[in-house]
């Protein structure tokens, strides 16, 4: 189970563990939809634990789940493990980079990195976590490839030596650079591994 009602993370998750020999489901493809656990805890590990915990409960099998976010230095670390709520409950992708850039306008600095932590829970079982880290900087304006590729603040983040941000990358490019292609990199190390 990807334990995520997110669709551009189910279908990262759904590529990046492509080939192993289990069938990956998300949330919608169940009758009745598990509900959504909530994210209330002050760390990325706590979050994921819970979600990875609370899906497996729910659907008797294998759950994986994540918590990421953005830190920024110059924001004191934040929007950080409320990432997606920081800037209100409702507001859109683009209103959250918006809202960012905006409070980075005169920022002397624009360090910032990505955290991801996946959790890999099993029913009355043992939880796994597994993060991945990626450093980067804050764009002075969000910036799209052309096919749209990317979601939340990708489109803001700057990875690597080119100037790109993360929303700019190909599939394949991000999966290698990005904060939840490194975690779950791996967890598909912990899957591949796992006997059948």
């Amino acid at each position: 189970m990807i334990g995520s009602s997110n669709a551009g993370k189910v279908a990262e998750y759904r590529r990046m563990l492509s080939g192993l020999a289990m069938r990956l489901l998300a949330p919608s493809d169940l009758d009745p939809v598990p509900p959504e656990p909530e994210e209330h805890h002050d760390s990325y590990a706590e979050n994921a634990r819970a979600k990875a915990e609370a899906y497996a409960a729910a659907t008797g099998i294998a759950a994986v789940a994540d918590d990421s976010g953005l830190d920024v230095d110059a924001l004191g670390g934040a929007p950080g493990v409320r990432s997606r709520r920081y800037f209100g409950e409702h507001a859109t992708p683009a209103e959250r980079n918006a809202r960012l850039l905006a409070l980075m306008e005169e920022a002397p600095q624009r360090d910032a990195r990505f955290v991801c932590v996946v959790a890999l829970a099993y029913p009355g079982g043992p939880t796994e976590l597994f993060e991945g880290v990626v450093r980067g900087e804050i764009a002075k304006a969000p910036r799209h490839g052309e096919e749209g590729w990317g979601f939340g603040y990708d489109p803001v983040f700057i990875v690597g030596g080119d100037g790109r941000t993360m929303a700019e990358l190909s599939p394949d490019e991000k999966d290698a650079l990005s904060h939840r292609g490194l975690a779950v990199a791996k967890l598909r190390a912990r899957l591949a591994a796992e006997p059948r």
